[in-house]
């Protein structure tokens, strides 16, 4: 997963997560069963990774690997156009700098709490008719709404449950929702985690 955390747009001080050195880790241990790395050099990136403050330091790590298959650099700009459907962004997905989401009588699910975030700030442009606004949040995820006009709909928003997490990116919802509703929430609790 280098190709996560080397664009050029990753900002070297922003602070790196669990789920971020979590990444880096896989990808070396990837690289050292394909021979790409030692077992000495696997030991000393692993260290490294796991006691890096920020991406820029997580980057440097995995900077001579190849990026993981599938998984896309982040845009700059996204958009969504539908009209009586559904569209999820999930597991691992590159947030870009903007998006742009038009939406009549669907619902778009943007889910952040694996996502591979890239820049410091979203900004999503909504023209939405009926339907739903998810957006599943993890620490340092803040969502700012106060930009968004409804009409006849209504919003809600769970607290994060690590409210004092440094933010790690702020969603910025620009636009106007009517009949439908903006829903920000953490990931579901599953019994036994």
């Amino acid at each position: 997963m280098a190709a996560e955390l080397l664009p050029t747009e990753v900002s070297s001080g922003l602070r790196a997560s669990h789920a971020d050195r979590d990444r880096v880790v896989d990808v070396l241990t990837g690289a050292a069963g394909d021979g790409r790395i030692m077992p000495e050099e696997l030991d000393e990136r692993v260290a490294a990774a796991l006691t890096a403050r920020t991406l820029g330091e997580l980057a440097a790590l995995t900077a001579d690997l190849p990026g993981e298959a599938g998984v896309a650099p982040a845009k700059d700009v996204v958009r969504i156009r539908q009209r009586g459907a559904s569209t999820v962004r999930a597991d691992g997905w590159a947030v870009p700098r903007r998006m742009e989401i038009s939406s009549a009588w669907g619902h778009v699910t943007l889910d952040f709490s694996s996502a591979v975030i890239t820049h410091h700030t979203l900004r999503i442009d909504l023209d939405m008719c009926g339907g739903a606004l998810r957006l599943i949040t993890r620490p340092g995820v803040f969502v700012d709404a106060d930009a968004l006009v409804m009409g006849y709909g209504r919003t809600k928003v769970r607290p994060d449950r690590d409210p004092g997490a440094p933010t790690v990116l702020r969603v910025e919802i620009h636009g106007r929702l009517s009949m439908g509703r903006l829903e920000v929430r953490p990931p579901r609790r599953w019994l036994g985690r």
